[in-house]
């Protein structure tokens, strides 16, 4: 059982660095710019955001699908 957390662990922060290599790199080059929305689940409500349109509508779908996720598995 202790493996499977040390390897769990091990591969969170493998993630971690990665992503904090990949900013440096990128912010190294200049001009890019991040675009991206999600979804904030607080039990059945959804708080939706986004830095544009096309991405604040990716996931309102990511919300609605989610809300019929939920309602078919309670209803199981």
């Amino acid at each position: 059982m202790a493996d499977y957390i040390l390897a769990g662990l091990a591969l969170v922060l493998v993630g971690v660095g990665m992503m904090v290599v990949a900013m440096f790199s990128e912010a190294r080059k200049g001009g890019t710019q991040v675009r991206g929305g999600g979804v904030l689940m607080v039990g059945p409500i959804p708080i939706i955001f986004g830095s544009d349109m096309k991405w604040a509508s990716v996931a309102i779908v990511l919300a609605i699908v989610l809300l019929l996720l939920t309602f078919v598995l309670n209803l199981v």
